[in-house]
């Protein structure tokens, strides 16, 4: 395998393996725990959140910029659930 310089992990003189980390810190790379984050965040600002589906904001801000049209729908749709489970009125005895 060539050499792909040093890892660029701050005061790491070892091997670079992969996206310029030595293999410590391409494993602390994966699971998220290095400075420059595997996943795209969240474009609010200061937020680092993951980003939710194919939105470029997470799921709390999503929810925040979209929730009047989603709190619209979930509630027209919220009223039909309970009058379908509800008992049908009994005929009258004659």
């Amino acid at each position: 395998m060539a050499n792909k310089g040093n890892c660029k992990a701050k005061d790491c003189s070892r091997e670079a393996i992969g996206k310029g980390y030595c293999r410590m810190h391409f494993r602390l790379w994966k699971a998220g725990e290095m400075p420059k984050p595997r996943y795209k965040t969240c474009t609010f600002e200061k937020c680092h959140k993951i980003r939710y589906g194919t939105s470029s904001l997470c799921d709390e801000h999503f929810k925040a910029k979209h929730g009047k049209a989603a709190a619209t729908a979930s509630a027209g749709a919220a009223p039909e659930a309970p009058a379908a489970e509800a008992p049908a009125p009994e005929a009258p005895a004659s």
